[in-house]
């Protein structure tokens, strides 16, 4: 029987895993960029490296880890550690894109969207402090655990005293975005191409 639990050291290639096959507004993303590791080292390892106590998983009955949850309850405080302490370990191997934005590929843009991670970049952060990242392989959607892992974090930000949490979602991932508003998430003004959510806390 699948089971909530919190992230535990070692669950790292498995989150990597899960990231990679859901990074495609909730598709399999391999193959998609030069490097699939990119999608993991961007959206889920930072998280897990700076805030292990705000990341849960899904345990499936046979061992495996086949969901999860991570975040971050000081959204300004976390980017500016993405940008001064995580990403610059990475830059070496992964120069700033140069050329024209209209010539540039997804792992282009990507890497830019990396590079210009910094507190304030967004402006959901103020009313809305925390940040979460979600991900479900397929065996494991629509059966509960996306909720379940969000209220499991929302309790410990609630307990943390922190007053807002938000998300961002593929404007083309139709599924999540209608399941997010069911939870109570609110619709923010976005960037093209994305859709972002607040709930008060």
């Amino acid at each position: 029987m699948p089971h909530v639990r919190p992230f535990r050291a070692g669950d790292e290639t498995a989150l990597i895993d899960i990231c990679l096959k859901t990074a495609d507004a909730g598709a399999d993303a391999t193959g998609i960029l030069a490097d699939d590791d990119l999608w993991g080292e961007v959206f889920v390892l930072p998280y897990v490296a700076r805030y292990p106590d705000l990341a849960w998983v899904v345990e499936t009955g046979d061992g495996r880890v086949a969901g999860y949850v991570v975040g971050t309850d000081d959204t300004r405080a976390f980017e500016d550690w993405f940008a001064t302490t995580w990403w610059p370990r990475f830059a070496g191997r992964r120069p700033l894109p140069t050329g024209p934005e209209d010539e540039r590929t997804r792992q282009d843009g990507l890497l830019a969207y990396a590079y210009g991670r910094r507190a304030g970049a967004e402006p959901f952060g103020d009313a809305y402090p925390a940040h979460l990242h979600i991900d479900l392989l397929p065996e494991l959607q629509g059966k509960g655990w996306g909720r379940r892992l969000i209220a499991t974090l929302v309790a410990e930000l609630r307990e943390r005293g922190v007053a807002g949490l938000h998300l961002v979602a593929s404007a083309e991932n139709t599924g999540a975005l209608a399941f997010y508003t069911r939870l109570g998430f609110t619709p923010l003004p976005s960037h093209a191409g994305v859709q972002a959510f607040g709930m008060p806390l």
